[in-house]
């Protein structure tokens, strides 16, 4: 079991290089090496996934790779790694079949199937870790290579997009490490295993409890960051629209889900049952969730609509985490719920940013008004985007309603428990009830957005005659056979999900309850009751009344008399950039301008006091006579030269006489040699003398801590 959790990690990456080679000469064979390398990457996540199912023996077992980096990788297995790693791996492996077609013109594709296959190492490496410091090396390696997918195209606004997608991880990545320095000062492991309700065992030592919380939320930081939660969401609706379309299906499918693997980490083992923690998720979530859905809705631009529309989903996730903190030992259908939409989000934006690649591929445009009625005439996409439409929208029946219908309920269940004062949350039940109302008005906002898109797509025809009428004509010839079989088959998976969530959405629930420590539910839940049904109802309604008002009387217009359609215009308010409106000035201008005036006054205030010193203390006293020039020695050299010179001027220079000042000469050298000797030596002295204090203060401490026992 271990070569086959190892292969999953290092296969991808060793074939990299040899990929990358193969293709410089024989593009072909470079793409059915990547099509047969994720393929059996997916096999053997598969047999881990059923080996966890199958084999109660093959959870928990720890594996080793020491000595890297001192401290050694570690990994382990259970049903929850096995079933994102499975999922992961399924998603590169349609990815790349995909991309053959897709990139069939563009330039650097060595480039993008190295990177797409160190990438998916580094993935399956998060995953599987089982302490901390694996993650963070995975987690960076990740950050890193899957740059090069945003600033594949090198254009001015993918460079620009893939500038902030690397600041956002490496200051996201830094934070972290520095939450894992006080992780481990704190607690003296990194394994999560031994950190299971270690903030409990503190509540009686506050300064270790404090310790443990700013840990934690350095660490909540940095997996934030890559999960797109606010307000760190800002590269989501940047990177996606510039990234090609396989890339974007990865990037918000599974690399949004290593950083939400963290989240559940720090949840389910670090604050486990921590009300506070319960809430600051939820408030995080409840944020990312209608920022997203409202970014969603007033965007023009295809994929940036299905990247924003990720962040509102991330926030769904993040809202039934939330509420498993709130609920203690009742976080059975939140943690279940949010366990099955990081699946279902992972599944359906698979099959939306794909269907979006069709389109781009063909059209080379993503503007609403410009890819208007492409979908006219093409049954396979249509049935491909509705899948996948219905699914994020909630829609009984499709996989969405099944994880939206277990958060609800926990959000319920809260509200009913406060009633009985048997929960001691943070919140109140009127609280809690207009955070339900939140939640059931994001799902109406998700159904707008995706009707505004499909309705565009495949029900309206675009304002330009000619330019539909080519897009009839394309008939069956906008895809090849190997990229309508995977979007179909992924598709397909959708409406099989959410028809028989009995075997196959309780099955992968089940997957993940060792991980997220949760009890099986007492009794089978009802999906389809009417209470439950009466949820999906009301935003099925909201988002009926959200696209008949704002979509077409808000974010449509009639431009030109003579053309009777109306556009789609930009109502996007520039106040909710918060890249260009807060981080760039703050980063780029106002942090480096501060820093840089303070540098200045304190470069200042030492002159000043060098000089006030030197004007009162210290002041100079005057000379009686003017000092020498020289030494004994520049006075030798000087007169040797000076007769080099008288000698050279009775021969050689006898036109042109040359008369220099040797004595003077050689003085200035002797000074300038003298004060930069002295001043090393200064430097030297000041630096060892800097070394002794350091070492005095740590011998200090060490034997205050020693005696003390601090």
């Amino acid at each position: 079991m271990s070569i086959l959790l190892y292969s999953t990690i290092l296969l991808p990456m060793a074939a990299a290089i040899p990929c990358y080679a193969i293709g410089r000469s024989h593009k072909a064979a470079r793409d059915y090496l990547a099509d047969v390398v994720t393929g059996i990457t997916f096999i053997l996540c598969l047999c881990l996934a059923i080996q966890t199912v199958t084999n109660r023996n093959a959870s928990g077992i720890l594996m080793e790779i020491p000595y890297i980096c001192g401290m050694g990788l570690h990994f382990t297995l259970d049903g929850f790694r096995g079933l994102y790693g499975t999922i992961a791996a399924f998603m590169w492996f349609m990815s790349t079949l995909f991309s053959r077609e897709y990139f069939k013109h563009y330039r650097n594709r060595n480039r993008y199937y190295l990177f797409l296959l160190l990438t998916l190492g580094a993935t399956e490496g998060v995953f599987f870790s089982a302490d901390f410091f694996t993650t963070f090396i995975f987690f960076e390696i990740m950050s890193f290579t899957s740059y090069v997918w945003v600033a594949h195209d090198e254009r001015e606004e993918s460079l620009r997009a893939a500038g902030t997608y690397l600041a956002v991880a490496v200051i996201g990545g830094l934070v972290m490490l520095m939450g894992i320095f006080l992780l481990y000062d704190v607690t003296g492991t990194l394994f999560f295993r031994d950190l299971t309700g270690v903030s409990d065992s503190f509540i009686n030592n506050p300064a270790n409890l404090t310790q443990l919380w700013t840990a934690g939320l350095c660490l909540l930081f940095g997996f934030g960051a890559k999960a797109g939660a606010f307000p760190l969401h800002i590269w989501l609706p940047k990177a996606h629209p510039v990234a090609p379309a396989p890339a974007s299906a990865l990037l918000s499918g599974i690399l949004t889900k290593a950083g939400m693997y963290g989240i559940l980490i720090l949840t389910a083992y670090l604050f486990l049952g921590s009300s506070l923690w319960g809430g600051l998720i939820l408030a995080i979530g409840v944020c990312t969730m209608v920022i997203g859905a409202v970014l969603a809705l007033l965007s023009m631009d295809l994929k940036r609509t299905l990247a924003c529309s990720s962040v509102s989903q991330i926030g769904f996730i993040l809202t039934g985490v939330g509420m498993s903190g709130l609920l203690g030992t009742e976080n059975t259908l939140a943690m279940r719920g949010s366990l099955l939409h990081m699946v279902n989000h992972s599944l359906i934006k698979l099959v939306l940013f794909m269907a979006a690649g069709i389109v781009f591929m063909n059209v080379h445009k993503l503007d609403l008004n410009e890819i208007r009625g492409f979908g006219h005439k093409k049954p396979l996409l249509n049935y491909i985007f509705l899948m996948g439409a219905l699914g994020i929208g909630g829609i009984p029946l499709w996989n969405g309603y099944i994880s939206k219908t277990l958060i609800h309920e926990s959000i319920v269940t809260y509200i009913n428990l406060s009633h009985s004062d048997a929960v001691t949350g943070l919140f109140s039940a009127s609280f809690m009830k207009g955070v339900e109302w939140i939640f059931l008005a994001s799902g109406g906002l998700t159904i707008a957005y995706m009707a505004k898109l499909y309705v565009c797509l495949f029900l309206e025809k675009n304002s330009n005659p000619t330019i539909q009428a080519a897009y009839d004509n394309m008939g069956k010839h906008y895809m090849n056979k190997v990229s309508a079989s995977v979007l179909a088959l992924s598709a397909t998976l959708l409406p099989l999900m959410g028809f028989f969530p009995g075997i196959i959405m309780n099955g992968i629930a089940d997957m993940g309850q060792e991980f997220l420590q949760i009890t099986s539910l007492s009794e089978s839940f009802s999906y389809f009751s009417l209470t439950n049904l009466r949820g999906a109802a009301v935003s099925l309604a909201i988002g009926a009344l959200v696209y008949f008002t704002v979509v077409r009387l808000w974010l449509m217009k009639q431009t030109d008399s003579n053309i009777p359609a109306r556009i789609y215009i930009d109502c996007l308010p520039r106040w909710m950039d918060l890249e260009e409106l807060l981080y760039r000035p703050v980063l780029l201008n106002i942090l480096p301008a501060t820093f840089g005036m303070i540098c200045r006054l304190l470069d200042s205030l030492v002159d000043t006091i060098v000089v006030v010193l030197r004007k009162t203390l210290f002041r100079d006293s005057k000379l009686p006579h003017e000092l020498p020039q020289g030494t004994a020695l520049t006075h030798m050299c000087a007169g040797i030269a000076a007769s080099f010179q008288w000698l050279g001027n009775r021969t050689i220079h006898r036109k042109h006489p040359r008369n220099k000042d040797y004595d003077h000469k050689f003085a200035l050298f002797y000074e300038e040699f003298s004060e930069n000797s002295m001043m090393i030596a200064r430097s030297m002295s000041f630096g060892l003398l800097l070394f002794c204090v350091g070492l005095i203060l740590t011998v200090v401490y060490l034997f205050i801590k020693d005696v003390f026992g601090m």
